[in-house]
């Protein structure tokens, strides 16, 4: 499989690159990032040739039709690490809600969201390339609360790669700050940054594109990567989890093979409903995907108006914080995907400049055609959480966001919720929504859910709160290129 630049060639960058290189270097032309050029395509007897099959067995059908350029040996062992998960068996269960609503739950890994799904085996595969080149990396990431603990987890001492990790100060829960500033490992750097998620992903791409941050890495012979979902390394996991929720309504004789469902996504980043989207065009049959987003709800009206409109936003602080995102990044490769290269360069060029771009009608429809979306605020968002608690199901709040689109999907389709996270991660939110306590912290919240809920806080989760704080202090956006470069000098003389 070969991947091309979503804004054109600068005759600097490769035009044309392999999965392996678009893993490695992420980053293309005019700020651009690498879309596939051609997506396989699969049938309904692919479908029911996988009815049987594990989750492992799954992924590796899928990757083989990807004719991805790394080794059969290195992709079995980075499917193997759903071993890790809760169960091995079935890494991602799906749960009933209602006769027409079920949740495929995508947090069961070691940090307890979805993000684990595609971190865990990019991280080897990563890893393991850069082993075979005998190169160092520097692993970019920016996170909103899950991909950074999901990174730094899959990356820990892992040979030739270190990480700095970029967080936003106060836009995370207790517990995803705690999986990320006791992380102990010496290839791992946390960076606090005084500003929100889209402050650190500007920096992360400004790093990426940067010529003498490059050079001062090049001098300690380390090249540069990056872990968030502008890697197609993330994305292409995050398409296997659509197919196997749909065999898992076939296993549980659901629907029929053929039979079209619609998705439901909380969305930030759009990495998870690119995932969905690439999932629908390669023929899983899938009606519509339905776009929930919480008040920072610009997704909401590029769906609903063709308009992508920054200009006149500042980003809200709510109880869905790894939906706190206005820039979506991955957007892009749906722009690229519909409309080339040309028109995708405009756009983003207007977006950039500007804060503001618009969608033609055409372009509009063609969106529309594919797309739903609606957003949830955060008191609707309480209420579905302590509607679905008292009928015996516990969510966290960005789950909750999807259950508003529910209402306003077909109802004479199966519609499919993606759950991003374990409730353990934003434990006040979900106090207060089932219990109405206003606690003081996610510790407390965390004890009085377990007390409520009859269940046991995980020990994992537990015991972030005795462990040592291994990074601390919150560094101004200007400096975050400088605190990077130290890290890189220490780690390198150590």
């Amino acid at each position: 499989m070969l991947f091309t630049e979503t804004r054109g060639n600068d005759g600097i960058h490769a035009g044309s690159v392999s999965f392996s290189d678009a893993i490695l270097s992420p980053v293309a032309s005019f700020g651009g990032i690498y879309s596939p050029r051609n997506i396989p395509s699969v049938d309904t007897q692919f479908l029911s040739s996988q009815i049987d099959a594990s989750y492992k067995a799954l992924s590796l059908a899928l990757l083989e039709l990807f004719q991805v350029d790394v080794d059969t040996d290195i992709l079995k062992q980075a499917v193997e690490l759903y071993d890790r998960f809760d169960n091995p068996d079935n890494p991602v269960p799906l749960v009933k809600i209602s006769d027409r609503v079920y949740i495929s739950e995508l947090y069961h890994g070691p940090t307890r969201a979805f993000k684990d799904m595609a971190l865990q085996p990019f991280g080897l595969i990563l890893s393991e390339l850069a082993r075979q080149q005998n190169q160092q990396y520097l692993i970019l990431t920016a996170t909103s609360g899950d991909t950074g603990p999901a990174a730094l987890e899959t990356f820990r001492q892992r040979d030739n790669i270190r990480v700095a990790c970029l967080y936003p100060c106060g836009g995370t829960s207790d517990v995803q700050r705690l999986q990320m500033v006791t992380e102990s490992a010496d290839n791992l750097k946390v960076i606090g940054i005084d500003g929100n998620f889209d402050d650190a992903q500007a920096a992360l791409k400004s790093l990426l594109a940067s010529s003498s941050f490059s050079k001062a890495l090049s001098a300690h012979n380390i090249a540069l990567s990056a872990a968030n979902s502008v890697n197609f390394g993330r994305i292409i996991f995050q398409i296997i989890y659509q197919f196997h929720s749909y065999l898992e309504l076939l296993r549980q004789q659901k629907i029929e093979v053929g039979e079209e469902v619609n998705l439901h996504i909380p969305s930030g980043n759009f990495g998870n409903a690119l995932g969905a989207f690439y999932a629908k065009k390669m023929g899983l049959p899938v009606a519509r995907i339905y776009i929930a987003s919480n008040v920072n709800n610009v997704l909401t009206e590029w769906i609903n108006s063709g308009k992508y409109d920054l200009s006149s936003r500042r980003l809200i602080t709510t109880n869905s914080p790894a939906m706190d995102i206005l820039k979506s990044s991955n957007v892009e490769r749906i722009l690229f995907d519909l409309f080339g290269q040309q028109r995708t360069r405009d756009l983003m060029k207007q977006l950039d400049e500007n804060g503001f771009y618009q969608l033609n009608n055409e372009e509009t429809d063609q969106i529309q055609a594919i797309f739903s979306a609606s957003f949830c605020s955060d008191e609707e968002g309480q209420q579905y959480i302590s509607k679905h608690f008292g009928r015996g199901y516990l969510m966290d709040p960005h789950t909750a966001t999807c259950f508003k689109s529910c209402e306003l999907a077909d109802d004479q389709k199966m519609n499919i919720v993606y759950s991003t996270a374990e409730w353990t991660k934003f434990a006040p939110t979900i106090d207060l929504a089932i219990n109405g306590n206003r606690s003081s912290g996610d510790l407390e919240s965390l004890n009085a859910i377990a007390r409520t809920a009859n269940i046991d806080v995980p020990d994992l989760i537990e015991e972030l709160f005795s462990k040592p704080v291994c990074h601390d202090g919150i560094v101004d956006k200007a400096d975050i290129e400088a605190q990077i470069l130290a890290f890189v000098d220490k780690s390198v003389q150590s």
